[in-house]
């Protein structure tokens, strides 16, 4: 007897993965993403062209700090920083705490856009709400930079020996976008959230100090109790400055600090996490 031809096997689904027309979907899906992004960023961008007054108001808070609070605490001699001058370990923590602060406000212009409309037709176009909310968390990230330079500047203005090498400053520059990433998100679902402009600025204001004061930006993690311990190590900013202090001190490593591969690897997932928690919630603000 003849045997009947039977026909071949469907392709399974790893086999399918591998063909290249899979893949170059999949990369032109990619490019798509980031080019999206890129788009929400320049907008950001130009934003910032048009009001750069915004940093220049910034960069008062840290200033008054490196300049009052570091002096002061320098002379009285009652933290001990591991025989780092008390104004060089309190840069870092600074730097860090203004890209905090203008950060955890980044989230307010989502308001303004629902208010006026531009939400609806973001929500409306084929670009993925990651890319959205993405897009608007680098433009804070680029407000950190920013910051940073002039954070920078004046420490050196006060005598703070920095760390120059271009790999060092290479890694603060990643260190501070992850960490006003982070907060950007963080600051997109509070305003999705509460919803209104007064209830954001009170909850931002509420939450800003508490992050500041529960990390080691003024003082070691070593000198908190017990319990508050526990909460700086689930403080992001914690682990943004204790990067920062390592690259930018040429004494750095000898500070009790957690290790930069492991700050960069917290906070990368700290801003995936929050990245997809704020996609998610991103319709919530025009409901």
């Amino acid at each position: 007897m003849t045997r009947l031809h039977e026909p071949d096997a469907p392709p399974s689904a790893s086999a399918e993965q591998m063909t290249p027309g899979f893949r170059r979907r999949w990369f032109n899906a990619g490019v798509g993403f980031f080019a999206k992004t890129a788009a929400i960023t320049d907008l950001e961008i130009r934003k910032l062209r048009h009001d750069p007054t915004e940093l220049l108001t910034r960069a008062v808070q840290p200033a008054l700090w490196l300049l009052v609070f570091g002096q002061v605490m320098s002379r009285g001699h009652v933290i001990d920083t591991g025989g780092i001058p008390y104004l060089d370990f309190l840069m870092p923590g600074i730097l860090g705490q203004s890209v905090l602060f203008i950060a955890i406000f980044n989230g307010i212009s989502i308001i303004w856009e629902r208010d006026l409309g531009i939400v609806h037709k973001f929500l409306a176009s084929p670009t993925p709400r990651a890319a959205l909310v993405l897009g608007k968390a680098l433009g804070g990230a680029l407000r950190g930079l920013i910051q940073a330079v002039v954070v920078l500047s004046l420490a050196l203005l006060l005598g703070v020996r920095i760390n120059s090498a271009p790999l060092a400053l290479a890694g603060v520059g990643l260190l501070i976008v992850l960490g006003a990433t982070a907060f950007s998100c963080f600051s997109l679902i509070i305003a999705c959230l509460v919803k209104t402009r007064e209830r954001f600025m009170g909850i931002g204001q509420l939450l800003t100090m508490p992050l500041f004061f529960a990390s080691n930006a003024i003082y070691p993690t070593s000198m908190m109790p017990r319990a508050l311990q526990l909460i700086s190590h689930l403080n992001p900013l914690t682990y943004q400055i204790d990067g920062l202090r390592v690259l930018l001190l040429p004494a750095g490593p000898g500070i009790l600090h957690i290790g930069v591969g492991a700050d960069i690897a917290v906070l990368s997932l700290t801003v995936m996490l929050l990245v997809l928690v704020s996609s998610a919630l991103y319709p919530n603000i025009v409901r």
